[in-house]
């Protein structure tokens, strides 16, 4: 062997060394884990013991001073331990992380270590690789230096800081040997799995660190102090959700938790858990009610009309979900940002094999118009589908600020809908059971735009098999196939009285309005055939092409025309859609699509 060649991020360095990484047990990390889980177990049925044995038995059977000063005490104590079990609960389960995510750098390791012993080639101490040289050839050739160290996995030798190339440090070894470029890949797979492994170590040491630099119990066992505690366990417990992590990393983790850990984070960290894309329907729904009753206390003493109205909405929702009903509804997001944020579904979203996610338009806050009108339209929808296909939800998602008025419905707020949209669809697709289930994305007036933005994003919407769009004032693209789904699988509902879905392009608008200006006794003709010259097509919205013209190329469906405009409000024509009781062929359309029967559409011509 008279060539060798260093790998990317194998050589210099202190730190965990290649051979190290070999020789790892992350057995002992997984016995560790367990270990820390077992503590948990006993804290938590420590705690069990406390609050439903001795407590019990305490308040019910004694009275006076002394009494309630050993339930205050006994109280302290269980917070005690349900301060141990959630601490040792997040150190097991990080060990366990560290261990599964270290084996896998150790599989890489050792795949290439063997191909290494295939082909006879000499993995030396630092990490480079010998191969045999040609006659006329041989050399040492170098990759980028590695770096890492001070973790918590044994460190190895530190690799030289350099040797003298042929070529340059990290400059390919120009050599008619054969050999070269193998040896190079070998040394390069052996460098990335050192380097995965010391970034394994040092993200894991930093969490491990934080966990053990925790306030510890200690002190007089008072009500404050386990109060303390708490506010100290739910910080540690929301510094332990793999930061960045998309919504299937979530539900990764939140699988991988030990019962007594996700228990704690429902009681401690309800806020998190019922918000966070990725953790399951019937989990989201138990915390979202317990956050949803917090913030009806909080609003209930605020006396501006925002907040009353926010409450009135709030109050609504509740009664909805405390008079269950099928189908059973599920409090999937609530929130007091902005102009509120609440996500209902109507059937369980991770068990049903068809799911469609509604979202709303103009004008549409945390209000008891929301409650009442839009929770309405995904349980009428579920409603519809039941008749011909059982496993089905349907969710009416306030995950967005929509706009409140017509004057101020710009592109920004469906651009950050869409991003939103798109992270709680991947939501869906990582806790759905099913393999390939059936996701309908539903765009309602401005919503249309915001699933629209959505579609845009790279690879489209998640999981999405149908995009319905109603009452829409386009989308922000020209042609049904950019949505992503297939032009065939794009379906719009346009009433011949809904306005919302006739609003000129801003170039039309524009065209008339000047010549309304210029026009004197003539203006409004003058305005029809600058608005006419604006768009020759007549096909254009005011954000973007008409979905249900020719020109876009969906299956546009089968309507009623609706009431015409300000004979009841100013466009009820456009609230109609998905009411079996005012647009049952409408109803039908829809609940044909979210039920994976596109053939059951009714199709009616384009514009």
């Amino acid at each position: 062997m008279t060539a060798v060649v260093a790998g990317g991020a194998a050589a210099p360095g202190s730190g965990l060394s290649w051979a190290g990484l070999r020789d790892l047990r992350c057995g002992e990390l997984e016995a560790a884990a367990a270990g820390w889980e077992r503590a948990a177990h006993r804290a938590g049925d420590a705690r069990e013991r406390v609050d439903r044995q001795v407590l019990v038995r305490l308040t019910h059977a004694q009275e006076g001073v002394a009494a309630r000063a050993a339930v205050g005490r006994l109280r302290a104590l269980s917070g005690d331990f349900a301060y141990a079990s959630a601490e040792c609960g997040l150190v097991g389960s990080a060990l366990k992380r560290l261990a599964e995510e270290l084996r896998g750098a150790q599989r890489a390791l050792r795949d290439a270590l063997d191909e290494a012993e295939s082909l006879r080639f000499t993995v030396h101490a630092d990490g480079s690789v010998g191969y045999p040289a040609a006659p006329s050839s041989g050399g040492t050739l170098f990759g980028e230096a590695g770096t890492g160290g001070g973790g918590l996995v044994p460190g190895g030798r530190a690799a030289p800081a350099a040797r003298l190339p042929v070529a340059g440090a990290g400059q390919p070894l120009r050599s008619p040997n054969p050999g070269a470029a193998r040896a190079r890949e070998v040394a390069d797979a052996i460098g990335r799995a050192v380097a995965l492994a010391r970034a394994v170590d040092a993200r894991y040491t930093a969490e491990l660190r934080a966990l053990m630099a925790g306030h510890a119990p200690g002190g007089a066992p008072d009500v404050a102090v386990s109060a303390a505690m708490r506010r100290d366990v739910a910080g540690d417990l929301r510094r332990a959700v793999p930061a960045g992590a998309g919504p299937a990393g979530v539900k990764g983790w939140w699988d991988g938790l030990s019962p007594e850990l996700r228990a704690a984070y429902e009681e401690d960290c309800p806020e998190l858990v019922g918000n966070l894309d990725g953790i399951p329907a019937a989990v989201r729904d138990r915390a979202n009610r317990a956050n949803l009753d917090a913030l009806v206390d909080r609003l209930a003493h605020r006396p501006d009309d925002a907040s009353r109205e926010r409450l009135a909405g709030l109050r609504r929702i509740r009664e909805q979900l405390a008079a269950g009903g099928h189908p059973r509804p599920f409090l999937l997001g609530i929130g007091n940002e902005g102009n509120g944020r609440a996500i209902v579904a109507f059937g369980n979203p991770d068990t049903a094999r068809n799911v469609a996610a509604y979202v709303p338009g103009l004008g549409t806050g945390l209000d008891e118009d929301f409650a009442d009108g839009d929770l309405k339209r995904a349980r009428d929808t579920v409603l519809g589908v039941e008749k011909f296909e059982k496993s089905v939800a349907a969710i009416a998602w306030l995950g967005y600020d929509a706009p409140q008025s017509a004057g101020v419905a710009g592109i920004g707020a469906a651009e950050a809908g869409g991003s939103a949209y798109d992270r709680f669809m991947r939501g869906l697709v990582a806790t759905n059971v099913h393999d390939d289930p059936h996701l309908t994305a539903i765009g309602h007036s401005y919503g249309s735009r915001t699933v629209g933005a959505a579609a845009r994003l790279p690879g489209g919407i998640p999981g999405a098999d149908d995009i319905v769009l109603v009452g829409s004032p386009g989308v922000g693209v020209d042609r049904a196939e950019d949505l992503g789904v297939g032009r065939d699988h794009v379906f719009v509902g346009a009433a011949e009285n809904d306005l919302v879905t006739k609003v000129p392009s801003r170039a039309q608008a524009a065209a008339g309005g000047a010549a309304m200006l210029l026009g004197g006794p003539m203006g409004p003709l003058a305005a029809g055939i600058a608005g006419d010259l604006a768009d020759r097509g007549d096909d254009d919205l005011w954000f973007g092409r008409d979905p249900a013209s020719e020109a876009f190329g969906a299956r546009r469906f089968v309507v009623s025309d609706g009431p015409l405009p300000f004979s009841d409000g100013a466009v009820p024509a456009h609230s109609g859609y998905f009411s079996p009781e005012k647009d049952l062929a409408s109803a039908d359309n829809i609940s044909a699509v979210v039920g994976g029967r596109p053939q059951d559409v009714v199709e009616q011509v384009r514009r």
